[in-house]
């Protein structure tokens, strides 16, 4: 039987991105004022969804450094865990002993800790971090990556429509997506041409196993 090899995104996929800034806001709060934490976190909040500048209004009320606030965000140890049915999806590949990706942007920092605080870093046979490897998708250099000389299929899981699988699909990978439930930081685009769109899409990341066996 044909080998295979399961891809994920990180953000929005195998975790919120929501999450991690809702820990940072939290750090950062306390930092800030430790008397009112609650309610500074929860300005800071409201600030965010009315699309308001939430470091530029702290740098103002609060005399600290927008660069430094950004720099906790980025670089904090994130107050979050995995979902039980990620838990559950990861730990059926492992048993059926397919090999294991991930392909995620941005910094090294942040998405190691993410992947730490989730307690699945060392679950993955690869990772590729845009920046450690210094492209980011759409790029086909970060898919290839994965590609070798094993005759293996190939599955990608991602959520954002804009990136997520425009070179997959060109591979000839198959290509997931998991729809967003409301709480995605990117919203989802499923007119956009056939290049961009997902082969498949799925609301509950569970569902993948149908796809993959």
């Amino acid at each position: 039987m044909k080998g295979k090899y399961i891809i994920f995104d990180l953000d929005d996929t195998l975790m919120y991105e929501i999450e991690y800034l809702e820990s940072a806001y939290h750090e950062i709060a306390e930092l800030l004022d430790i008397q009112n934490k609650e309610m500074l976190y929860q300005d800071m909040i409201n600030w965010y969804h009315d699309r308001k500048d939430v470091f530029g209004i702290l740098e103002g009320k609060y005399l600290h450094a927008k660069i430094d606030l950004l720099d906790i965000y980025r670089n904090h140890f994130p107050k979050i865990k995995i979902a039980e049915e990620v838990k559950f999806v990861l730990d059926y590949i492992i048993g059926k002993s397919y090999k294991l990706g991930l392909i995620t942007d941005g910094r090294s920092v942040t998405q190691r800790n993410k992947l730490r605080a989730l307690d699945i870093e060392d679950l993955f046979d690869k990772i590729i971090i845009s920046e450690e490897f210094g492209s980011s998708k759409p790029d086909f250099k970060n898919y290839e990556g994965f590609m070798g000389t094993e005759d293996l299929d190939y599955f990608y899981i991602g959520d954002n429509t804009k990136k997520d699988f425009i070179a997959p699909n060109s591979l000839g990978w198959i290509t997931i997506a998991l729809k967003d439930t409301g709480k995605n930081i990117h919203k989802q685009d499923f007119d956009w041409s056939e290049q961009h769109r997902p082969q498949i899409i799925v609301n509950n990341i569970k569902e993948i196993i149908s796809y993959i066996n």
